[in-house]
């Protein structure tokens, strides 16, 4: 399901991995067929983050940001639009040398361009990339071809992360995995096995639980990490220290721990816990909803004459 967590997972990964010496870069992959947030309204899609350089998009990048102190620039977004823009630009100029273009490999091929030109900016040695939407979804199988490529090509340097959810039906008041195991079944249907999966619930993930997802998605239990809900966004990093995140996605990457310190981190946490002053907050937003939603939906221009 969307909106279960995967932008402030992928920020917390690149906090632990940064608290552990290493240099980080956070990149969201939006599904959209817009070049950028900017133009989609917010009852639809939420708040939209304006990064350095003027890029109007996904909030996330603002997590990112919170979390890993990183600027996040065009070099950290991505969206469908953006991807087919850049594609159909180098086909009429004549970049693919007279060769038919193809949705296979071409597109997943500059989504892998993207993601590689990310890195290089920003000088990184762990890229953190978000897909935005669900696994199943027809319009994500070009990005998740995209990861399928390059856990082909390198695969001792990718490594996949399912954020899933697991829901507790209020009668029962009990953890069910099967949406999980759906989710995973997803992923091999596409060449993807997952290597960890963060489970979102409103309480921490049973033993029981882990033990299921476990043994039927073949994946060790350490790498079954449990995300309940929390008091504050900025306590999932030590939530999943908990867990032992950071130690076991390092030793299943084959890399060593530079240095441990979420110290500083940890001490925000508690600050937070403990903040009980009430401010008043203004928002300015370009769009105005109302009953019948036309001056939220009315053009951004006058229309072309016919």
């Amino acid at each position: 399901m969307s909106s279960v967590g995967k932008g402030i997972a992928a920020a917390a990964i690149g906090k632990i991995l940064q608290s552990r010496g290493y240099r980080v870069t956070n990149l969201k992959a939006d599904m959209y067929v817009n070049i950028d947030a900017g133009t989609i309204r917010p009852a639809e899609h939420g708040e939209v983050f304006v990064g350095e350089d003027g890029i109007e998009a996904d909030q996330d990048l603002g997590n990112y940001e919170r979390f890993t102190n990183q600027i996040s620039t065009r070099a950290n977004y991505i969206t469908t639009g953006q991807i087919y823009a850049e594609v159909i630009r180098r086909e009429r100029n004549l970049e693919y040398g007279g060769e038919d273009v193809e949705v296979y490999p071409d597109i997943p091929k500059e989504i892998i361009r993207r993601i590689e030109d990310c890195q290089k900016k920003t000088k990184s040695e762990i890229t953190i990339i978000e897909y935005g939407g669900t696994v199943g979804e027809y319009q994500q199988l070009p990005f998740l071809e995209a990861a399928r490529m390059m856990k082909a090509k390198n695969p001792s340097d990718v490594f996949t992360v399912l954020v899933s959810y697991l829901p507790t039906p209020l009668l029962l008041g009990e953890q069910k995995s099967k949406p999980t195991q759906h989710a995973v079944t997803d992923l091999y249907s596409v060449g993807l096995n997952p290597d960890f999966v963060i489970c979102r619930a409103d309480k921490p993930a049973t033993l029981n639980i882990k033990k299921t997802i476990s043994n039927v998605c073949s994946i060790p239990i350490e790498r079954i990490i449990s995300a309940p809900d929390i008091y504050s966004i900025y306590d999932v990093p030590v939530n999943f220290e908990k867990e032992n995140l950071g130690a076991t996605l390092l030793k299943t990457i084959d890399l060593p721990t530079r240095k441990k310190d979420l110290a500083d981190w940890t001490v925000l946490t508690n600050k937070i816990r403990k903040i009980n002053k009430e401010v008043s907050i203004g928002i300015v937003g370009k769009y105005f909803e109302t009953g019948d939603f036309a001056e939220a939906n009315r053009p951004l221009s006058p229309p072309l004459p016919e």
